[in-house]
């Protein structure tokens, strides 16, 4: 589907369709993985025009939607795109390559210097002005009050986020891991592609994204040291995916913790099944206001998955898997 739509999106709100199209064409970019790259220069001469702009709009309690991909996000940002005071954009990374250029860990739009964590020190101020710029010139071009950003990897990156937008909200959501993890791996078979002798997958131009896991956070964190000495036997596709769910769970925790005022814990289960409860709820958190259209589509749209049978995994990798899931309510 174009820009997340489907004939019920297009039935519900021909008017969000417009802005889906629109958000999609003008703000977010084409990974890798994806037809249209070409756009991606006109894009970014966009940004760059922007930039010199004054701030066009105010971005206040801007929100977004971090965890793992393949856990639902997308689904989340696509139900809240249709309420009448948001934008969705669905992982914008060329914007935030504009915004710091060290930041694309697949490689869509630069093969350079890429930081997996980033941190507030790592925020300048003319960083912020850049961001603020951006985000305000996307709530003019949609006539959108707020912006919800779906960008699962900002998990590793909410003190830098925070620090450009103090007012911040963040959705962290989670699934239950056998689910995500076999997602990840189809998704990556599916969508894998060879182009010039170089594997473009989930893990980016010839698993960059793998490579800077490892290198800037798996090996830094003690519990997953045990895991160094059998690192080559754990690149198949599952172990690779149960990797990176359980750091970027245990990312969001930590951060839950840290910053429980401005973080939202939802479990995709609890989102499918009761729909109405929990996006009521989410509203609540963040401070939009009730929308009857956006919960009679999400009704409609969601529907509880049957949960995937369980799959081995690295002896070394299970246990941390275990204890994570245990930790979330799994």
């Amino acid at each position: 589907m174009v820009a997340q739509l489907d004939s019920l999106y297009i039935r519900t709100s021909p008017q969000k369709t417009l802005v889906r199209l629109l958000s999609y064409v003008l703000f977010e970019g084409r990974p890798l993985t994806t037809k249209g790259q070409w756009i991606n220069p006109l894009i970014s001469a966009l940004f760059s025009f922007e930039k010199r702009l004054p701030q066009l709009r105010t971005v206040h309690k801007p929100i977004f939607i971090i965890g793992t991909g393949r856990s639902g996000t997308t689904i989340l940002g696509t139900l809240l795109s249709i309420h009448r005071e948001v934008g969705f954009l669905n992982e914008p990374k060329a914007l935030w390559h504009s915004i710091y250029p060290d930041e694309d860990l697949v490689g869509s739009y630069s093969r350079g210097l890429a930081k997996y964590r980033l941190s507030a020190q790592d925020a300048s101020e003319s960083i912020r002005a850049t961001s603020h710029k951006l985000y305000g010139a996307y709530l003019t071009a949609t006539a959108s009050k707020r912006v919800v950003d779906k960008y699962p990897e900002l998990v590793f990156r909410i003190p830098f986020v925070k620090e450009l937008f103090p007012d911040a909200k963040f959705l962290f959501l989670v699934r239950n891991g056998w689910d995500t993890c076999q997602s990840i791996e189809g998704w990556s078979q599916k969508k894998g592609v060879e182009v010039h002798a170089e594997e473009h997958d989930w893990w980016g131009a010839d698993k960059r994204k793998w490579k800077l896991l490892w290198d800037q956070v798996l090996s830094t964190d003690e519990q997953f040291k045990l895991l160094l000495p059998v690192r080559d036997e754990l690149e198949n596709p599952i172990d690779m995916a149960a990797l990176e769910w359980i750091i970027s769970m245990q990312e969001g925790l930590r951060y839950l913790q840290e910053f429980p005022d401005c973080m939202y814990k939802l479990h995709y289960e609890e989102l499918v099944a009761q729909p109405q409860t929990s996006l009521t709820q989410l509203l609540d958190f963040c401070e939009l206001s009730s929308d009857k259209r956006f919960i009679n589509y999400a009704c409609q749209r969601l529907t509880p998955n049957q949960p995937r049978d369980k799959v081995s995994l690295h002896q070394l990798l299970q246990p941390i898997f275990n204890q994570t899931m245990k930790t979330l309510g799994y």
